[in-house]
């Protein structure tokens, strides 16, 4: 990426985070919409590219709305943070031989996935998000079930 790429990326990112700061954006779009009319030319695929190197979550505001929040990146509570958003986002997992895969509350399959890699499972080869879907790719079965019991215990505690 070129100096001038990379300066775009800052202001657009940096816009991200003053938006998100000022209203509730509750969606991709919305935010893409409030880029546009701060004048950034963008795509849905660099919305969804942002939010996820801004490591951006989704909160509950109540009444079944969320929207989205950044949180600072001091390490020493991060393992909490993670598990609540599994735990706010968590609605049920099945195995499926070397795969997990975990139903979330819609719109929070990406921030879920994120708190899971975040927690740096070393049996979790990778993980990929939908909306309300993440599938965990572990190297065996085994480890899929000790994935399975790990996340099981975080979400009962």
């Amino acid at each position: 990426m070129n100096r001038t790429n990379q300066s775009i990326k800052k202001r657009r990112q940096d816009k991200i985070l003053e938006l998100i700061s000022l209203y509730e954006v509750e969606t991709q779009e919305e935010l893409a919409d409030r880029l546009c009319r701060e004048g950034f030319r963008i795509t849905q695929a660099t919305v969804s590219r942002d939010i996820r190197e801004l490591k951006l979550s989704k909160i509950s505001i109540g009444k079944g709305r969320q929207k989205y929040a950044a949180f600072a990146q001091d390490d020493t509570h991060l393992g909490d943070k993670y598990i609540r958003v599994l735990k706010e986002g968590y609605v049920s997992m099945a195995p499926a031989q070397n795969l997990l895969v975990m139903k979330t509350v819609s719109g929070m399959a990406m921030a879920v996935a994120a708190a899971v890699d975040a927690l740096k499972m070393e049996e979790i080869v990778g993980c990929i998000a939908g909306d309300n879907t993440i599938m965990m790719a572990m190297q065996s079965e085994e480890a899929a079930a000790a994935v399975m019991d790990k996340i099981s215990r975080m979400i009962e505690h």
